[in-house]
């Protein structure tokens, strides 16, 4: 059972996900926040699997929330829910910690797909989002990435994993690239997270594309 907390200013906004959600096998709502400061309480009381997390709220927004729910208790994944398109919300969510970013007016299969997916470890984008972060990086991505191998410690394996992840490829595709199966991909995946302390995968590819170690195309 995956046990949500849904985190939204608007009472009618939470009565409505609790009603999509209610009817979803393997998925329980085990509370409601109306702020941030709400959030991070009741995170800390319920301790669940998933917070749907809104971006404006009164007091403490959804981004700082999820910086002090990430770094207090990492066990909770975060998926930002907005009615808002802005990049900042975007770039703000993902280095926050956030396992994944959806807008409102999503439709209610790819709502609980996401819940599923960030429970799962991985991380759930919408694919403007995911556009953006791609477009922003790779205009700015001015920086050195052989300070980043450095620093890091990436071997050359891993950083060809990275490159093929900040191309978009799975598991699955990577083991293709290099005639491995995806099984035996998972470890330098998890090695590249965990040398670059990244929160999730889409945070590394970001960093890749931060030092100029991706680009797009």
């Amino acid at each position: 059972m995956i046990r949500v907390l849904l985190v939204d200013d608007q009472p009618l906004v939470r009565k409505g996900l609790v009603m999509v959600l209610q009817p979803v096998e393997g998925i329980e709502v085990v509370g409601e926040a109306a702020d941030g400061v709400e959030a991070v309480e009741g995170v800390g009381r319920l301790l669940p699997d998933v917070v749907v997390m809104d971006v404006r709220m009164p007091r403490l927004d959804g981004i700082e929330a999820t910086k002090l729910i990430v770094r207090r208790h990492p066990a909770s994944r975060v998926l930002v829910l907005t009615t808002f398109d802005v990049d900042e919300h975007v770039y703000g969510a993902l280095r926050a910690g956030a396992s994944g970013f959806l807008l409102k007016d999503a439709p209610v299969e790819q709502f609980v797909d996401a819940i599923r997916v960030v429970h799962s470890g991985a991380s759930m984008w919408a694919a403007e989002a995911t556009r953006r972060i791609v477009t922003h990086f790779t205009g700015a991505g001015q920086g050195d990435a052989a300070e980043l191998i450095r620093r890091s410690g990436l071997t050359p394996r891993e950083v060809e994993v990275l490159r093929h992840m900040a191309r978009g490829l799975s598991n699955a595709q990577i083991g293709e690239e290099l005639f491995v199966s995806d099984a035996t991909v998972k470890t330098p995946v998890a090695r590249v997270l965990a040398k670059l302390d990244a929160r999730s995968r889409t945070h590394a590819v970001v960093m890749a594309f931060e030092a100029g170690l991706a680009r797009k195309g």
